[in-house]
């Protein structure tokens, strides 16, 4: 049967559906999976990460992917394995440039007070707390004056100071100050007490360190350290008032030719062909100690899922699913380029991607739990299949916070007892999911994080703060949407009817999403975002078809959209350029903007061109990384630039043209794009 005639018998299946207690598997599959599944062994496992420094290509990074092999084994897993791709700052895998691996030995600062330099005061020890090295920080033994230049991501933050021969005091990132410090007034080193990612906690706890980085590939090496805020308005103070603070930073760190290191294991698909195909989750496993929500919470969730499942299908409980199950653990998004780009058939064989990025986090992280749906570029029926999971556990979590008694609680006995209140939520950027739902590779991945979490990137991101309750709830999400995408196949018509009303109840969430961002414009104008959630439903429904008949269905309706065009661009905000069509080329594969390198902006730069403006552009609902994302996810031999603009202004808020019209013809200049004569 092919994908039209499954559409048709689609939306010809019957209105009413079968009401069950469980969303699309058995109730027998649900109770054993939630039986099954345990926070207290996910909680273990991560305690065992979070002991360890796990910065890409490092020895921490290292010990951390052998004890997930080691575990993956013990569970019973097939084709365990840690895959190793060279990583030295020149191979480039897709958009990826190589960052080449660093480690740490030491890293010491200590004020030396001229009354007594015997007895110098500790600031900030590796050895005791490794979050305080600035990563990518060189190898150094200075001792040298303090200066406090604020901010310093500009010139005059350093003017009238003399910064040359000294340790600049900065509330940036080292990273974002090193060129100008280091680079042009001459400092020779960084103390950094920048804040964590701006919520409702900003600056709150004095106390917090948060983790530090500086730019792989900045001419300028030289070495950072990282310290509370508290600390810094200590220093700050004495500064102000004329002290002179001289510091002495020993460190012994540097980077070094290394590899990516990505641990993979698999269970067995039962169907001869559709076992080729591959249902993945996905992690990352680097990040500095302890990192306990980011991301030591997802790996060892994902663990979980895989240790529950083979349980249950290799004691009979649970039937074996006809497609491959695989588990993979990489370096946050260069790691999964790696994979993606150094072995292709990886993501030929990967049909859908389940993402777990930060989903432990306790009432203490104040951290809202998220099950998002895809970006507007890729429609797919699979982010529904999560929300119905999510959804169900919901309800059965609330309920037994409310009465005391549900039939599927999904307690743990060392966790908490609130209800989930897990999120539909928009599109949000910044992990792997990035990856495999750029145009490239078009994997549709369910994206399942916290946010906001007040301890994110800090050394207070420890294990006491992971709820086991979380890590069960989460596990069974994934276990339930991977199990039943595993499955699912035309065999069963009521998992056809099942699964067509979870995509109703979906668009119905979206439309009432895209309501309340219209909303925010001048006008309420439905004729143009009508046509276009037509448009993205429809294609919903031709990704089920090709979910289930191994084959890629048309990606854009444009009679759909262009039967709406005149009413989306009236003509007096048609610009020039508009009718300009693009495809994308074959290679680099991958996003722009990556981790540690921004392809665009270095390729660019080699050529004298400037940084387009739409990458620093803030609309209504989306930033320029959004925008950009987007801008290239929908370009497509059959959308010109005003359609493109049209879709994004949809999805993020309105852009104009010429702004995409820009970074469009600055992709052609790269050779990212072609344009279609």
């Amino acid at each position: 049967m092919r994908g039209g005639a499954i559409v048709l018998m689609l939306m010809m299946a019957g209105a009413g559906r079968a009401q069950q207690r469980t969303p699309l598997l058995a109730e027998k599959d649900v109770a054993r999976l939630a039986d099954e599944l345990s926070g207290e062994t996910a909680k273990r496992n991560l305690e065992a990460l979070a002991r360890l420094h796990r910065q890409r290509g490092s020895a921490g990074f290292h010990a951390a992917a052998e004890l997930v092999e080691e575990r993956a084994r013990a569970y019973g897993l097939r084709d365990v394995a840690i895959l190793q791709f060279p990583a030295d700052g020149k191979v480039f895998y897709g958009t990826q440039r190589s960052r080449p691996g660093w480690d740490a030995e030491e890293g010491e600062l200590e004020e030396v007070k001229e009354q007594s330099p015997e007895t110098p005061v500790k600031i900030a020890s590796y050895r005791a707390m490794p979050i305080v090295l600035a990563e990518d920080s060189e190898s150094a033994d200075v001792t040298a004056e303090l200066v406090d230049v604020g901010e310093g991501t500009k010139e005059a933050d350093y003017a009238g100071k003399k910064v040359k021969g000294k340790i600049v005091l900065t509330s940036a990132q080292p990273g974002a100050v090193q060129d100008l410090a280091v680079g042009k007034f001459g400092a020779v080193g960084i103390v950094s007490y920048a804040q964590n990612q701006r919520t409702a906690w900003w600056g709150e706890d004095e106390n917090l360190i948060r983790w530090g980085h500086l730019e792989t590939f900045s001419p300028n090496k030289t070495f950072g350290f990282m310290v509370s805020l508290k600390t810094a308005r200590g220093l700050r103070a004495r500064l102000a008032h004329g002290d002179i603070i001289r510091l002495h930073a020993l460190v012994k760190a540097g980077q070094h030719a290394s590899n990516y290191e990505v641990v993979t294991a698999t269970i067995p698909g039962a169907d001869p062909k559709l076992k080729e195909e591959e249902i993945a989750f996905s992690c990352h496993l680097d990040h500095q100690r302890p990192g306990a929500n980011d991301n030591a919470s997802g790996c060892v969730t994902i663990l979980e899922v895989a240790r529950t499942l083979q349980k249950l299908i290799s004691e009979g409980k649970l039937a074996r699913p006809a497609r491959t199950l695989r588990f993979i653990w990489p370096p946050e998004i260069e790691g999964t380029l790696a994979l993606l780009n150094g072995k292709p058939e990886f993501a030929r064989r990967i049909k859908a991607a389940i993402h777990m990025d930060m989903v432990g986090g306790g009432p203490a992280t104040k951290a809202v739990f998220h099950v998002t749906h895809g970006p507007m570029s890729l429609p797919s029926f699979v982010h529904d299949v999560a929300w119905a999971f999510a959804e169900f556990v919901n309800e059965e979590s609330y309920k037994f916070a409310a009465t005391g008694g549900a039939a599927y609680p999904l307690v743990a006995p060392e966790g908490g007892k609130e209800p989930l209140q897990a999120q539909f939520g928009d599109y949000t950027m910044g992990s792997d999911h990035d990856v495999y739902q750029d145009s490239s590779f078009g994997i549709p991945a369910i994206y399942m994080n916290d946010w906001p979490d007040r301890y994110i990137h800090t050394n207070f991101d420890s294990a006491a703060n992971i709820d086991t309750t979380k890590l069960k709830r989460a596990a069974f999400i994934g276990a339930a949407s991977g199990y039943f995408l595993a499955g699912f196949t035309t065999q069963d018509p009521q998992e056809l009817a099942d699964v067509r009303f979870l995509m109703m109840h979906g668009s119905e969430l979206r439309n009432v999403a895209m309501f309340s961002r219209l909303r925010r414009l001048s006008r309420l104008d439905w004729s143009c975002e009508e046509g276009f959630r037509k448009e993205y439903e429809q294609l919903r429904m031709i990704d089920l078809g090709s979910f289930l008949n191994s084959n890629r269905g048309p990606r854009r309706l444009d009679k759909t959209y262009m039967a709406k065009r005149a009413m989306c661009t009236p003509d007096e905000q048609v610009e020039s350029g508009g009718d300009l069509k693009y495809r994308r080329r074959a290679e680099p594969r991958g996003p722009l903007a990556v981790f540690g390198y921004d392809y665009l902006t270095d390729h660019l730069g080699t050529i004298g061109i400037a940084p387009p403006k739409l990458l620093s552009y803030e609309g209504l609902w989306g930033g320029g990384e959004e925008y950009a994302y987007e801008t290239l996810n929908f370009v497509d031999s059959s959308l010109d630039a005003q359609q493109i603009r049209d879709r994004v202004s949809i999805e993020y808020g309105p852009v104009p043209l010429e702004m995409v019209v820009e970074y469009l013809v600055a992709l052609e200049n790269i050779g990212i794009v072609e344009r279609v004569k």
